[in-house]
């Protein structure tokens, strides 16, 4: 029985999720911890060069959903690959602020173009009765990177951070290309059908057939909706929490709770087993619940899961913090770019979603900088977590607000 080209997409989406998780998301904490060691540099310059990635999404996201209305994603996650990998190589190099910078700024901008972004946009372009699960399947390659984290902590303590970074750009060159060559445009380009499903196959009985039929909104349209500002608000929120967590977790419980790199690793690991956990819900029930709801909910465990890292005076608490804010990052990132393709429809997808991404950014940007800066001027992360847990329960109202929008009448 042939298998369904989208879902071999789906197979190499979550590879070059892996990659990126992996050697760059993952592992962002603890190239910081180390630096700060060696360099000696603050928790304020380390956190800005987490910052400058997001800004270079927030910049180029518009241009990104654009391009990959036209021109498809192929050529575009290619060059993504090269650059990611020469980010990595600098890294391997760095002496200095400046190249420190510099590095960042080329992995930002290869992970952007290679990243969860376009590989969503693609994959919602090949499913639509299965747009959760397959989105889901991809997001276990972001979950499976964290798996490796205490592998790279082992790598930088035993090689040395620099090697790690050399080899681990050379990795991705070698995985990355063939992988990124197999992502293509929209199924009909391809002598292909939506899901794998022929249309004129479905037949109401099957149940193939929608019971409301897709209404496509242009990106005018969809800015001017209450659905689209909510939805950015609320992911822009997830993510000033997960991007402070994955810059500055590490470090607080290597600092401010006297734990070892490698100890702290492990609990990156347990949070990533729970992530795994959250993906392989959203991919089994992800389709049959409420996405927005759903979502609305793992905003709060988000914000417990803060809690519990913020005031941690054992492993146990630790481990809740894990399990929390794993499931809550692993059963609601997917649903993200769902939620909306089920909004807006498929048409103007990438535009809707590179606007949405420059909304969402600031999230990113703030997170990591409040954390830090805060750090640096009370002397722990107290403070700055606790913020972010306040605000990550506020994102769960804005989900609650976000309900599906009418186009109007005139307008379809």
């Amino acid at each position: 029985m042939k298998i369904f080209y989208g879902w071999r997409m789906v197979g190499a989406a979550c590879g070059i999720q892996f990659l990126l998780a992996a050697f760059l998301t993952q592992a962002l904490g603890l190239y910081i911890a180390v630096l700060s060691d060696e360099m000696g540099w603050s928790k304020t310059t380390l956190s800005g060069a987490a910052a400058l990635q997001s800004v270079e999404a927030a910049i180029i996201g518009p241009v990104l959903g654009w391009i990959m209305d036209r021109v498809g994603p192929q050529k575009m996650i290619r060059l993504g690959m090269v650059l990611f990998s020469a980010g990595l190589l600098m890294l391997s190099q760095v002496n200095a602020v400046a190249t420190f910078y510099t590095s960042a700024i080329l992995m930002a901008i290869g992970a952007s173009l290679s990243g969860y972004f376009p590989l969503s946009v693609a994959l919602v372009q090949w499913f639509e009765k299965f747009r959760a699960r397959a989105l889901s399947i991809m997001s276990l390659g972001l979950a499976l990177g964290g798996l490796v984290v205490p592998l790279m902590a082992w790598s930088i303590q035993t090689w040395g951070w620099r090697y790690t970074a050399g080899g681990t750009g050379l990795l991705v060159l070698l995985f990355g290309l063939p992988m990124a060559g197999m992502i293509l445009r929209r199924p009909e380009d391809h002598g292909e059908h939506v899901d794998g499903i022929d249309p004129a196959l479905k037949t109401v009985e099957s149940g193939d057939v929608p019971a409301v039929p897709q209404v496509e909104f242009t990106a005018a349209e969809a800015v001017k909706t209450r659905a689209f500002w909510m939805l950015a608000i609320g992911h822009g929120l997830a993510l000033l929490v997960v991007s402070a967590v994955n810059v500055h977790a590490i470090t607080h419980m290597k600092e401010g709770l006297g734990y070892s790199v490698a100890t702290a690793s492990w609990v990156i690991l347990i949070m990533t087993f729970a992530q795994l956990v959250g993906i392989l819900m959203g991919a089994t029930l992800g389709d049959m619940f409420d996405k927005r709801k759903v979502a609305a909910l793992c905003m709060l465990a988000h914000a417990l899961g803060m809690v519990c890292l913020t005031f941690a005076n054992d492993m146990t608490m630790l481990m809740a913090f894990g399990l929390f804010h794993g499931v809550a990052w692993g059963l609601r990132g997917p649903f993200m770019q769902a939620i909306r393709a089920d909004y807006f429809g498929r048409n103007a997808i990438g535009l809707i979603l590179g606007l949405s991404a420059a909304i969402i950014a600031l999230g990113q940007i703030a997170g990591p900088m409040v954390a830090g800066v805060l750090a640096d001027l009370t002397g722990n992360y107290q403070l700055g977590f606790s913020l972010l847990a306040l605000l990550s329960a506020l994102g769960s109202l804005c989900f609650i607000l976000a309900t599906k929008p009418v186009k109007p009448v005139a307008n379809q």
